[in-house]
């Protein structure tokens, strides 16, 4: 399908007024057929209702899952001067090469879930805006970022997966979710790629005097993502709002994905109800956000890499939760008794 130009985030705005609602008659076929299969009620949990969320998330009955995208987004954020990462802002294009070349880790889970994966390099040799001193991007570089992020969803996609790279991200992510939500700073701040105390004690504050930095242009979400994220950032809300113009259900990683998308549900609670979060991070502020958006993670194996990861492992949950729906014998197909029979 083609999908809406944006040229600003007015355009973000107008598309956000007018998207509709999960297909209810999906969901309606998948809870109609989940009783007669040869199983006590409610007996698989969680993958029942996944079952039902893929088929309305599809608008299609029965749910389908041939098609899986993985898509990571790498961005380089100004930040990164203030001293936040324990790893130089160059180690984003080093690792994008090594996705490219099938080294990461996210590699090797795609490749046992056959699940296809792209990586999008987000002008990593122009940096953000340093958030600390100066918005992030301009209204027009956010929504370029955005726009970009909506074409990089392919037709007929069944399931996708978002992730992303970027040294510093960690810190825009805990900004977004600071001048999204308020709270004290250290709610939202984590260790990240996994730096010592006095670090954290340093990007706490940064990440407290960016949002009073840019507090006077946080009008709206949009203006959170503009001011306070990063190009990766923007494009994976972008992908995500295209996902759900596109019937996609989407599959979250951790916390600077779920961060990105935290916007769109800010601006129309139920923009995100075509998303699950797969995984709970280890980063403190993660499950504070999944809260906010309503979401409980599928599972937490104590993971923080990013890139897609945690998502990825959630595919093989997605699969089976649909396979079960559709392929599980009924209680007439079976000549099982049911219940009380």
């Amino acid at each position: 399908m083609s999908l809406p130009h944006v040229k600003n985030l007015d355009d973000i705005r107008a598309i956000l007024k007018d998207l509709r609602p999960l297909d209810a008659a999906a969901r309606a076929q998948a809870e109609e057929r989940e009783p007669q299969l040869t199983k006590p009620a409610e007996s698989l949990g969680r993958l029942e209702e996944i079952s039902h969320w893929v088929a309305a998330s599809q608008a299609l009955y029965p749910p389908r899952m041939r098609s899986v995208h993985c898509n990571i987004y790498a961005g380089n954020h100004g930040v990164v001067a203030q001293g936040v990462s324990a790893y130089p802002a160059e180690v984003t294009k080093q690792m994008v090469q090594n996705f490219i070349d099938g080294g990461a880790a996210v590699n090797q889970i795609c490749a046992n879930f056959e699940v296809d994966l792209q990586v999008h390099e987000m002008a990593l040799d122009i940096p953000t805006g340093d958030i600390a001193i100066e918005a992030a991007m301009s209204d027009e570089d956010a929504a370029e970022a955005f726009f970009y992020g909506m074409t990089t969803v392919k037709d007929h996609t069944d399931l996708m997966c978002i992730g992303e790279m970027g040294i510093g991200n960690t810190t825009v992510a805990a900004a977004v979710a600071h001048g999204l939500y308020g709270g004290d700073a250290a709610d939202w701040v984590g260790r990240g790629t996994g730096i010592d105390d006095d670090m954290l004690a340093h990007k706490t504050a940064i990440v407290k005097q960016a949002v009073i930095t840019n507090k006077d242009a946080l009008t709206d979400a949009l203006d959170v993502m503009r001011c306070l994220g990063g190009r990766e950032l923007a494009a994976m809300a972008g992908a995500v709002l295209a996902a759900r113009l596109k019937n996609v259900p989407v599959l979250l990683d951790g916390y600077v994905s779920t961060a990105a998308v935290a916007v769109l549900e800010a601006m129309l609670p139920g923009a995100l109800d075509h998303c699950r979060v797969a995984h709970n991070s280890v980063e403190p502020g993660h499950l504070l956000i999944c809260e906010k958006i309503n979401q409980k993670p599928l599972f937490d194996l104590g993971m923080r890499l990013g890139e897609g990861s945690g998502a990825v492992l959630a595919v093989g949950m997605v699969r089976a939760a649909v396979a079960c729906h559709n392929e599980m014998a009924t209680f007439g197909d079976a000549g099982v008794s049911t219940k009380g029979a």
